[in-house]
Order: C-alpha cells, then structure tokens, then sequence
C-alpha cells in the first residue's frame, strides 16, 4: 500500500515535468543543456539548424567512435614490461648435480644382462660382413621373447608406394641382412658405421619376408646403386604382442633407433625394481662429491641433499633450503662461489643407455624441483667449468592481465610432484598432465614421472600394449594441448643468466699429484684409481650483484579510461561530467513519459473491453445504482424504440429512495409498519 502511494506520488512529481510528449521533453533539454551544439539547433533558422543538427550528429557520432576504442583497449588488459636494476646481497642459488650415467653397469648389469645380448646380436646381424661371423648359433640362445614385445625391423623402402617390413631375427633374412649392410661395415674399416640409408651391391641369397603383411621382396639385382636400394631402421610399436594395429617409430639415423628402443626396453626392466634399490644401484654421494667448497668454508657430500631423478639416477642439491636457511653470497667473484670435484667413474657407464659422459647440473630457486632434461647443461669431464650467474627476477600481473598463478592452486591438474614438497611450476604441472592421461589411456603410469598412490608403473609383462600408448600419446597434438591450456605460468619467478668458460683439468705437468691426492682422500689407497676421464671441477659464483627485474605494470588504468575519455567528449562537442548526468536526467524522463504512456494506454484498453460487453450506450451512474437498490427497476431498452422517439438520458443524479412509498411483500414488513396486511 505503501509503495502503491508513493509511486502515484511520483507519477504527480513527474507530471510537473517539462512536458507530456517526447518533443517536448527533446526541446526543453536542447534550451537547458551545457553541452555545445543543442541549443544551436532550436534558436536558430532552418538553413543553420540543419547545420548545426548535422555537426552535432557527426561530432556526437565520434565521440561514440572513441569512446569504443578506448574501451576496447582498456578491456583488453595490456601490460608494459619495466626494467630495473639494483644491487643487493642475493642468496645463492640452489645447485643440483648428476650424473649422466644414472646407474652404474657394475650394479644393473645382470638386470640387462638379455637385453644387451639381444641388442649386441641384433647389431651383429646389421653390420657383420661375413655370414659366418653372425650370432646364428648363439649360447645360450637369445630371450626373443623380450625382443619381441618391443622389436627393431628394417623398413624396405625400394618400393616406396608397397615398403616391405623385415624382421631382423627371421632366420631367412639373416643373410640378406648381412649382404645389404657388407658395404657400409667395411668402407671404413668400423663394424658401427650405420646410416638410414644402407647400400649394398650383391646379389642377396632368398627372399625377405615382410612381418606386417607377409610380402616377401626380391632380391636386388648386382647393378643395383645406392639412391635405388633405401633402408631405414625402425620400432615397432603394437596395441598387443600379435596384433595388426601396429606404427613404426622411423629414425633419420640406426643410432638413434637402437637408443631409444634400448630405453624402452630398459624402462620396462627398471619400472619394476623397488626404488631404494634403484638408489643404491646409482652413485652415491661419497664417491661422486670427492671436494666441496663455498667461499672460505669447506663442505662435504653431507651438505648436499639427495633426491632420485628418474633420468639421471641419484641427484644432489646443495643450498635447497629445506631443511635449513638457504646461503648468501657475501661477494661477487669466483673466490665466494662454489667449488666442486665431481667423479663421474666413466668406466661403468652403461653402453647403450648413456652415450654422453659428464656431469649433469642445473642452477634454481630453493624448494624448486630441477626439471635438468629441460634446463640443465653438461659440464664435460677433463676439464674445470666456470660458471658465471646473473639473476633475472621476473614478476608478472595476474588475472586479467595475464593467466598466471601465485602458488599452482588454481591449476586444475593435480601436481604429482608435490610429493617432494617443493614449489610450483609449469614444468611439473606439464609433465602431471601427462602422466595423468597417460594413466587414463594406458591404465599404467610413466617410469620418468612420479606416481599418485595406487597406481603402479608400466612394464611389458603386465601392460603389453604400454609403449604404444604411451608412444600415441606423446605424439598426440589434442592432448599435448590440452596440458598447455590447463598449466600456468608462475606469476613470479626468478632466472639465472650463466656464462660458461672451460679449460683442461689438471693439466699434464700436475695431473699426477692431483690424482694421487684424490685417489688416497677417497679410496685410502696409494694407487692412483681416478683419470681425466672421470674428473670434473666446477666453480659456480655471482659474476656481479646487480641483478635485474623485469616486472609488468597495466598499460591502460581506470584513471587513464576516464581521463580519455573525460578529453574525448569536451574536444568534440565541449561537455562534461556535469553534460553526461544531464542526459541521464534526459534518459529518467524518458522512462517516466514511457510508463505514463504505457498506463493511459491500459486504461483506454480497459475502457474499451467494457465497452466491449455492452451491444448498446452503456448505463449512467443513477441506472446502475437504481439496479442496485432497487430489484422492481427495469432498465428500458432504447434500442426497442423508434429513432425519433427516443428519451433523452436520464441525469446522473439518482432518484430519492422513499421506502413508504415501494410495495413490499409481507414477510418483510416490520412488527411496527403502519400498513396493514390484505
């Protein structure tokens, strides 16, 4: 009731107004108006009116038009890169060093022990000139079911429209194998000498066999040249062992095709043993950290923290933080880094797994996990490496401006490295999605990935069809996107910038005391058991203390919108803020004349419903309420009469009600009535 009276309250106001109609209310704001250009148009003559309408049109129409650009580009979140430079006492970055080799061969050997077979067989078969010297009769005989799970097969590319697939352990093809490879094994005297491209100029002796759709190749002719006859080396890859639903992994090089059919293989053998024996099958601390020294302080292999890295075995991280407070640098220069002897023992590298010998190290922030596949760098034995370091600390805008996180917990992948307790970033987030779908698709989970609780690693005993999947998977553009599309970048994050400079380590005049002294420090012995082959000194310091921030600020701010757009609206058409609340006022009006409009238009359809329900002229007031009050009254239908004969309407007065003068029945009649009963 409340809100009924004062919206009619308000509809009075509002009808004290400057006028009843859109035009007037269009003329009243032209004559009241601060903004130029309106009230031209209405004091003017025809000619200038219609100048000045079409000025005010164009202008108004630009303003609009730079309105929309300046929104559009503030809307649009774009930021500036700044950047500064300070001097400070920074703290040192936290170092993780590897090996290359992550197992030594000493300790895995009898687990690749028919792997290394099948492989050194298989290279026989490839490059051994002479048929005799082959591995046919080997003892004791070959595990071919391992090779078969995952087999290497030579794709015959003579005819490039119908490839002929061969199987390198078919006993039918050993000597056509032989016989293609003769040239390339003998031209330069290496039996390893191997390319995609594999020539052979003798007559081969039967016919080889395809594995995928059983058409065997003819033997090629003796005039055949290099650039007919192509064969590249290729895995296999298969849904399930027997299936037809298989793809060829092709490698521009035979090198490359044995190492990474050897990983896979090794990864299956690996996946399998516990990891606490996989840490005690690689490098311990003790025998690979034989110096340390930070500063002036010396240090041991107990300073450093150990953690197992799937790719390189166990990995050790000096300044982590984790334990304790991370180091500051007191000074810039060599003389206040880091200094470290490594031993590599390159001796007990594995030979087909590892085929780069050094040291692997990384350079990050404390309580960061080092991703070294991605950002490490090798540092190569022989030799001392410097290491120069400049920081780079990056801050970056979030949302909207950019889409980075502060800590990953707005991420939608679950960061399957959080096991280590270390910070987020996009590097694990990546490699989390991964293993996720991978553990979706292939019902098992990576062995180069950590592991959620209940799930167990693939192997070619109880995932046969794993490195299929997985190799489908890694080659998949959708889901490789789909993992760029949920991880983010960290909103802030800080870079090391290094320098690298190398020199022979120790040199020939002091090799031999050096090796002495080492040799005795860790083996307690007298014989020099270390060489150039396995030693590797690295310094590692701040080059200088100036470091640098690049950090974003917001191009276009809230005050920079207004202001543009404040300057765009009293350039052309000279108004204000004060222009902008009189148009508002204008826009109110307008609703207000709308809802008028809107009620008088009801009311008149109301009106005319009613009409609708009378045929003839509708009742006055007095016929309705002598209806009322009267129940003898009968209303007279005019239409009955003749035109001319028509009454003229009764006035809208109602007649007297004189109750004395009314017949009544005698039940109603009062005890007191004065009119006696018949």
């Amino acid at each position: 009731m409340n809100l009924r009276k004062y919206l009619i309250r308000a509809l009075h106001r509002l009808q004290k107004g400057p006028g009843y109609t859109y035009k007037e209310l269009l003329v009243w704001y032209c004559d009241n108006t601060n903004t130029h250009g309106p009230k031209r148009i209405i004091k003017e003559g025809p000619k200038k009116k219609l100048i000045w309408f079409f000025l005010t049109l164009l202008f108004a129409s630009l303003v609009f038009w730079q309105w929309g650009i300046l929104i559009n580009t503030y809307l649009s979140y774009n930021v500036t890169s700044s950047l500064s430079i300070g001097f400070k006492t920074m703290k040192f970055p936290a170092v993780t060093v590897c090996n290359a080799n992550p197992f030594k061969y000493s300790e895995v050997k009898h687990l690749l022990k028919e792997l290394d077979r099948l492989i050194e067989a298989a290279l026989e078969r490839i490059l051994q000139p002479t048929p005799g010297n082959s591995s046919e009769m080997v003892s004791p005989p070959l595990n071919l079911e391992l090779w078969h799970q995952i087999p290497l097969v030579l794709i015959d590319e003579h005819d490039k429209d119908n490839p002929v697939i061969l199987d390198i352990f078919e006993s039918n093809q050993t000597s056509a194998i032989n016989q293609t490879f003769a040239d390339n094994a003998t031209a330069d005297g290496n039996q390893t000498s191997m390319d995609n491209q594999m020539d052979g100029n003798k007559t081969a002796e039967g016919n080889w066999t395809s594995v995928s759709n059983e058409t065997a190749a003819p033997a090629a002719p003796a005039n055949t040249t290099s650039e007919e006859k192509k064969y590249k080396l290729a895995v296999k890859l298969c849904s399930h062992q027997g299936s037809d639903n298989c793809t060829y992994r092709n490698f521009t090089s035979a090198a490359q095709a044995v190492t990474e059919w050897y990983i896979l293989q090794s990864t299956s053998i690996l996946s399998k043993v516990p990891l606490q024996e996989r840490i005690r099958m690689g490098y311990q601390a003790e025998d690979m950290i034989l110096a340390c020294l930070y500063g002036a302080e010396p240090c041991n292999y107990k300073n450093f923290t150990q953690i197992y890295h799937p790719d390189h075995g166990n990995c050790y991280i000096f300044n982590w933080g984790m334990d304790e407070e991370a180091l500051n640098s007191s000074n810039p220069g060599a003389e206040f880094g880091l200094k470290l002897i490594l031993d590599i023992s390159q001796q007990d590298y594995i030979p087909y797994l590892s085929s780069a010998a050094g040291a692997r190290l990384m350079l990050h922030q404390q309580k960061s996990f080092p991703f070294l596949k991605d950002q490490g760098i090798y540092a190569m034995a022989g030799t001392e490496t410097s290491i120069g370091v400049l920081v780079d600390e990056l801050e970056r805008m979030g949302y909207p401006y950019s889409d980075c996180t502060m800590n990953g917990s707005d991420v939608p992948v679950k960061n399957l490295y959080s096991q280590y307790n270390t910070s987020y970033s996009i590097q694990a987030c990546l490699r989390s999605c991964f293993q996720n779908h991978m553990m979706e698709t292939c019902g098992c989970g990576h062995y180069m990935f950590p592991l959620p609780a209940g799930i167990s690693y693939c192997n070619n005993e109880a995932n046969p069809g794993w490195a299929y999947c997985y190799s489908s998977l890694r080659s998949s553009i959708k889901h490789r996107q789909i993992c760029i599309d949920s991880c983010k970048e960290t909103c802030n994050d800080t870079q090391y910038k290094m320098t690298i400079s190398m020199a022979d380590w120790p040199s020939e005049a002091s090799e031999d005391w050096i090796f002495h002294i080492l040799s005795y420090e860790r083996d307690m012995s007298t014989n020099v058991t270390l060489d150039r082959n396995g030693i590797i000194k690295l310094n590692i310091y701040f080059q200088e203390y100036n470091y640098r921030t690049i950090s974003e600020s917001a191009a276009t701010t809230i005050v920079w919108l207004l202001s543009s757009l404040g300057g765009q609206f009293g350039f052309w058409m000279g108004g204000s803020v004060l222009c902008l609340i009189e148009f508002g006022e204008i826009i109110i009006d307008s609703l207000w004349i709308t809802v008028i409009n809107l009620i008088s238009w009801c009311k008149g359809l109301k009106q005319r419903r009613a009409q609708a329900r009378y045929p003839d002229t509708p009742p006055t007031v007095s016929e309705l309420v002598e209806a009322h009050t009267n129940l003898g009254f009968q209303h007279e239908d005019l239409g009955a009469l003749p035109r001319e004969e028509g009454l003229p309407p009764e006035p809208g007065t109602p007649p007297p009600n004189y109750d004395s003068l009314r017949v009544q029945p005698p039940h109603v009649l009062g005890p007191d009535s004065d009119v006696e009963p018949e």
